[in-house]
């Protein structure tokens, strides 16, 4: 072969090569659009699938039990028997009227809808031994025997709590709050917290040593608070219309859940670690048309915290936010902590988010003793008004007490923001914080304008962000 003939073929190897490395990249980029474009068709599918419960016609108004509405008579067995009794019949509505109902922890049973009317108000009661005996439930992450939830349900289907009346769980700087241990929450020096050693920590290593959750028996003695709304291993959930305010902890808080739906809900508590709604361990959920006003994060996805989410290990998943109004919190829609089992497919569009107490828009938080990971967050259509750190913080250095650190290296690939406006973003307009053995990957922004960050950006160990038609501060990127 002479050197004319090798050149040739040289060109058209050469050629070859270029062309088909050309039309891989081209080929990548059209699947990442169409990936793109399918992501909120898919959320409508997600949609779809939660279907609306439906109740028989049976009806159980609970003054025809003998409920008295004088905010001080403790109804509790007359609402049991009310559910209970129209369960047994096959399912339909029970009625909470116009009035005060003072009432212990109410248990829902499948086929059954708690019905508040214009004007009724639950007040759950103050006495801490009406959430006795102990039940399986929650805190943090890590499941555990505790006081009951304010209102729970377990291993039920087609259960729906709805109405316009107001559910009031009574906490205060006088019930409940004083248990975090912050004197801005009624504490006072000497009095009991949840960082004693015979609370939290004991959890937190028996959590580590995996003791049977038979086992980890807290509730009477010790300084553990409940949440407020959890229905636990339960199927097509559905809570609508309710208003929710002064929260022990957590507020909504659907556990190990398939196809549940949160509509129409105002939670207004402002109290330590009142999450908004934090579904945890859930798959197909439904957030939309609701208002959070709160003491922590807006909504916050969970999947469990170190050893006990790697136990359960059931990924969150296919988790739609919708027409949302976030005020105060520490987050709008975030992710985190508490992920060990890991998070995807979480769609958020159309929401509002603006208050001088509210932190961050967008947040993904973990460490290397939760690990965990997060694929696939979309974020389109959001309209920011003030926050005060960043409109998106992406942090797997996150830990507020002792040692963060571990052997989890937690992953986070795919987050992407669309059509986003943020009016004044505080310290960052974006902050991200990876780590050299985790690099953050897959970030995207487009039609994302920020305004008003003391510093346009703070990003270490992530891939290159990707902008497209994007603005800091008026600076193209």
């Amino acid at each position: 072969m002479n050197a004319k003939t090798h050149f040739g073929l040289y060109s058209i190897l050469l050629f070859s090569f270029f062309s088909l490395t050309f039309s891989s990249c081209k080929q990548k980029e059209n699947e990442k659009k169409t990936e793109e474009a399918d992501a909120f068709a898919q959320a409508d599918a997600i949609i779809e699938s939660i279907q609306i419960p439906e109740f028989a016609n049976n009806i159980i108004n609970i003054i025809d039990l003998g409920a008295v509405s004088d905010g001080e008579t403790n109804n509790t067995e007359i609402i049991a028997k009310a559910i209970d009794s129209c369960s047994n019949m096959g399912g339909g509505k029970v009625i909470i009227p116009s009035g005060k109902f003072l009432t212990g922890p109410i248990v829902l049973k499948s086929n059954v809808n708690l019905h508040l009317e214009e004007g009724a108000h639950v007040l759950f009661s103050t006495n801490h031994n009406d959430y006795l005996p102990v039940v399986h439930t929650s805190y943090e992450g890590v499941e555990l025997m505790n006081y009951s939830p304010l209102i729970r349900a377990h291993k039920q289907k087609n259960i729906a709590v709805t109405g316009n009346g107001i559910l009031d769980g009574q906490a205060s700087n006088n019930n409940w709050w004083p248990w975090c241990g912050k004197d801005s929450y009624g504490w006072e020096e000497g009095a009991p917290k949840q960082h004693d050693s015979i609370n939290l920590p004991t959890l937190r290593k028996m959590n580590e040593a995996q003791v049977p959750v038979s086992e980890r028996v807290f509730g009477d003695g010790h300084h553990i608070r409940p949440s407020f709304f959890e229905p636990f291993e339960c199927e097509n959930v559905l809570l609508q219309g309710v208003t929710i305010t002064n929260a022990p902890f957590w507020v909504i808080h659907p556990l190990k859940c398939n196809y549940v739906r949160i509509d129409g809900v105002t939670v207004n508590s402002h109290g330590p670690n009142n999450d908004g709604c934090d579904p945890e361990y859930c798959k197909n959920v439904h957030i939309t048309n609701c208002t959070f006003n709160t003491g922590d994060d807006c909504i916050a996805i969970k999947s469990g915290r170190n050893s006990d989410g790697r136990r359960v290990n059931i990924a969150s998943e296919n988790i739609v936010i919708e027409n949302c109004d976030m005020k105060d919190g520490h987050g709008g829609v975030v992710l985190g902590s508490e992920i060990s089992a890991g998070v995807r497919n979480v769609y958020a569009r159309n929401c509002k988010m603006d208050s001088p107490n509210l932190d961050r828009a967008i947040r993904i938080k973990t460490n290397t003793l939760r690990g965990g990971f997060v694929e696939n967050l979309y974020v389109k259509d959001i309209e920011v008004g003030q926050v005060k750190e960043a409109a998106l913080k992406i942090n797997l250095h996150y830990g507020i007490y002792a040692n963060q650190e571990g052997e989890f290296i937690p992953k986070i690939d795919g987050v992407h923001l669309e059509n986003m406006t943020v009016e004044n973003s505080g310290k960052y307009g974006i902050m991200i914080r990876g780590r050299e053995e985790a690099i953050i990957k897959n970030v995207t922004l487009t039609n994302v304008h920020i305004k008003g960050a003391n510093e346009d950006l703070s990003v270490e160990h992530s891939e290159p962000i990707v902008f497209k038609n994007t603005t800091i501060n008026g600076k193209a990127y």
